[in-house]
């Protein structure tokens, strides 16, 4: 048996206390916070939804707009899931938050998940062809070995 280290975080427990969902608007990322409300509504945890805003350099070079687009984004995305909170308060009582992070997808949610102590990390499967050939997001998570991670298709 061995000794835990004192002050150190010890995940898995008493299960996840914190599911963390990733979400950007894509059909996928939404079937992925659904089915994360779903696992924290079952184990009391609280859900936290997480918006990891693009850094668009190349576009701000450009002249393009960047930061007022990834903003309305935000904005839509904690729009979209207070209606659908609202919408199902007396059926599931269950504590979520919102966080927006900036940075890379990868990045920010591994960022996310080390600050909010995530126990599991949910999102959606890649709908980018690309990701076939570079990896996708999930692919990176799971590789990082950090948090059970589950991909929503």
């Amino acid at each position: 048996m061995s000794e835990q280290q004192p002050g150190r975080f010890e995940r898995g427990t008493d299960g996840p206390k914190v599911i963390m969902a990733g979400v950007d608007g894509s059909e996928s990322s939404l079937r992925a916070a659904a089915y994360a409300a779903g696992l924290a509504r079952r184990q009391n945890a609280l859900l936290a939804l997480v918006y990891v805003q693009p850094v668009l350099a190349a576009g701000a070079a450009l002249g393009a707009p960047t930061v007022g687009t990834t903003d309305e984004i935000a904005e839509d995305l904690v729009a979209e899931i207070r209606t659908s909170a609202e919408r199902v308060k007396d059926l599931w009582r269950m504590r979520w938050e919102f966080h927006t992070f900036r940075g890379d997808a990868y990045t920010g949610l591994v960022q996310a998940a080390e600050e909010l102590t995530a126990d599991a990390v949910v999102v959606g499967a890649s709908e980018s062809a690309g990701h076939r050939f570079v990896g996708s997001v999930a692919v990176r998570l799971v590789k990082a070995g950090r948090w059970p991670v589950t991909v929503v298709p």
